[in-house]
């Protein structure tokens, strides 16, 4: 069968039966999204097949995608060993316990986001931010009676933050590598957008926390919660450790999953030595997470653990994590089809062709990063896919680059933490136990720096024009214009 482009009828018919089949399956009757995404890749691959692709070239596109998606992955079976050793040393009880005794309910909500912030910033990772000091926060809120769902937003919203403005982010780096703009430049840029986004949350997070949320006098529950967590763990300052370890390797920009993996084995000796915890349940605790079961020590009975306190402690690990593998390689068979066809691109062409101001660009720029982040459940895709189609569209209505490294940020790697069923979504699933489609109206920045973007668009406040500057993209220019 020769091949041929996909109609646009046959683009668009992708993204609606996965939109369809999911919103509906998963968002509405609660289904498992796995086989939702594996009918979803079924209808598409029904579409390559119309368009001359064969098996082979399918499973090929495939298993490329997924082998893109590996550094993730590498990073998510490393935050599953984090947050199983994490909660053996003693490290995340600390965190909670001091938290509980410490933290006031008023201003939970702007702690929480500071400081998720400023982890994220410093190690560029969301995820490690959200399943450390997330979900040490997340037990906090929860004894100190803040709704889980507020408190994961401004945890989740934090933590998106910083991983943005990050120069260790991976997002951050490709936005900036896709558009041939400096790094530094491109994280200035963004300020534009993300500053104000990030005021307004907090201004509504202290508006909330003032109002009376929460409790000021400390219940039984929480109290027999820290009676516990005192009664396993021996608190001193090599509990610390880890997180030094942690903060240290991103100062000095190391590679991350080798310095999360040191603090890990830190802090296995670490539960040992404090806690008289044995070496085999702290492997145990890399591969299955912390279990209660595991305290033994000072005549400790952990049968008389209340279910407070095991919903805390017992968590992590990697096999914690391989649900979200699973779901990843499910939603890459349907985004390694979809983009392979050039169902993505034929739908972006569309688009394109109705352009006419920059509002317009800037506009499509983030429906098009959307439609990605929620087919694909990634920001990758969508910063890779639009940062190419619509890069000579910026240059060539003499706007520079750094507005689109801005807007690909805005649209994928804000908004991707709130689809349920991307891989940001299920990974804050399953270390704070809740869904996006509870908590996604509290993470107000991750929307917010689209309503900004569309803002500065129309106005042109905040818009970069192209300037002798601008080498890079003033070459570019010369190109487009050379004629052929």
């Amino acid at each position: 069968m020769v091949k041929r482009k996909p109609t646009l009828f046959e683009a668009i018919s992708c993204i609606v039966v996965m939109a369809v089949l999911v919103g509906i399956g998963f968002g509405i009757f609660r289904m498992r999204v796995e086989p939702l995404l594996i009918a979803s890749a079924a209808y598409a691959g029904f579409i390559a097949k119309r368009t001359g692709m064969n098996w082979e070239e399918m499973e090929k596109a495939i298993s490329e995608k997924i082998a893109k998606a590996m550094p993730a992955i590498f990073i998510l079976f490393t935050v599953g060993i984090v947050v199983g050793t994490w909660v053996y040393s003693g490290t995340v009880p600390m965190m909670i316990y001091y938290g509980l005794k410490i933290i006031n309910p008023k201003f939970f909500l702007v702690t929480a986001f500071m400081i998720t912030a400023i982890i994220s910033t410093a190690t560029g990772t969301a995820w490690g931010s959200a399943g450390t000091a997330g979900v040490a926060l997340i037990g906090i809120a929860s004894g100190l009676g803040i709704p889980i769902p507020i408190a994961a937003g401004a945890i989740v919203a934090g933590s998106v933050f910083g991983d943005k403005v990050s120069p260790l982010s991976d997002t951050t780096n490709l936005a900036a590598l896709v558009t041939g703009v400096n790094l530094y430049d491109h994280i200035k840029h963004m300020f534009y957008t993300t500053i104000p986004s990030a005021l307004i949350a907090l201004v509504v997070y202290l508006v909330i926390g003032l109002k009376g949320m929460g409790q000021l006098a400390i219940p039984e529950t929480v109290s027999v919660l820290l009676n516990t967590l005192d009664s396993i763990y021996d608190w001193n300052v090599f509990l610390w450790l880890p997180v030094v370890i942690v903060i240290y390797g991103s100062i000095c920009k190391k590679p991350t999953v080798p310095v999360m993996l040191v603090s890990s084995v830190a802090a296995v000796f670490i539960g040992m030595f404090s806690h008289g915890f044995t070496f085999v349940d702290g492997i145990n605790s890399m591969v299955k997470g912390f279990n209660v079961n595991m305290v033994t020590a000072q005549g400790f009975d952990p049968s008389s653990v209340i279910w407070e306190v095991t919903r805390l402690i017992n968590r992590g690990g990697i096999m914690s994590m391989t649900g979200i593998a699973v779901i990843v390689f499910c939603a890459y068979s349907f985004a390694g089809i979809v983009e392979e066809t050039g169902c993505l691109s034929v739908i972006l062409e569309s688009f394109y062709s109705k352009v006419k101001t920059v509002g317009q660009l800037v506009v499509v720029t983030i429906i098009g990063s959307i439609i990605l982040v929620f087919t694909a459940g990634t920001a990758f895709i969508s910063i890779l896919m639009i940062g190419e189609l619509l890069k000579e569209a910026y240059l060539k209505k003499g706007l520079h680059l750094k507005n689109l490294s801005r807007t690909l940020e805005d649209a994928g790697t804000m908004i991707v933490a709130l689809v349920p069923w991307s891989t940001s979504g299920v990974f804050y699933l399953a270390t704070l136990g809740i869904s996006p489609i509870d908590f996604w109206m509290w993470a107000i920045p991750n929307y917010l720096c689209i309503i900004f973007a569309i803002i500065y668009a129309y106005t042109g406040f905040g818009i970069a024009k192209i300037d002798s500057d601008s080498k890079i993209s003033c070459e570019i220019i010369k190109t487009i214009e050379k004629p052929s």
